[in-house]
């Protein structure tokens, strides 16, 4: 094992953009199987050595480069699905409800009756049942 550790020393490994080229590969790879297309064969094997590539490297300074670019590019997606598992998480606890003015989300707790909402962005008062 310490031959392993020996290699990998200085080297990038693993990180969000390749675990996402890892996953990627994964899903051509089954679509190549099931379609059984050599096109989609050299894009699997395409994807898995970039992959093998930036694990690999040497150059830390560009593969992290790299991953904060798509850590940028991907953060409203990663955002909204964060923001769907949090209102599912909640669906017990708390009500959501869109401001009537400024269409602010709001999270007001469940089982209080009829409440009075204040948007914290705008200030507009309006009446809810929770």
């Amino acid at each position: 094992m310490k031959w392993f550790q020996n290699f990998m020393r200085g080297r990038y490994g693993v990180d969000q953009l390749s675990f996402a080229i890892l996953v990627l590969y994964f899903i051509v790879t089954m679509i190549g199987m099931i379609m059984q297309n050599s096109m989609i064969t050299y894009l699997s094997t395409i994807l898995i050595v970039w992959c093998w590539f930036r694990i690999l490297s040497r150059k830390t300074y560009k593969r992290s480069a790299e991953n904060t670019l798509y850590l940028q590019k991907t953060y409203p997606i990663r955002m909204w699905f964060r923001k769907k598992k949090n209102r599912f998480q909640d669906r017990k606890t708390h009500k959501y409800y869109k401001c009537p003015s400024c269409k602010q989300e709001l999270r007001v707790p469940k089982g209080k009756g009829e409440i009075t909402i204040t948007c914290p962005k705008c200030h507009t008062k309006f009446d809810k049942r929770t």
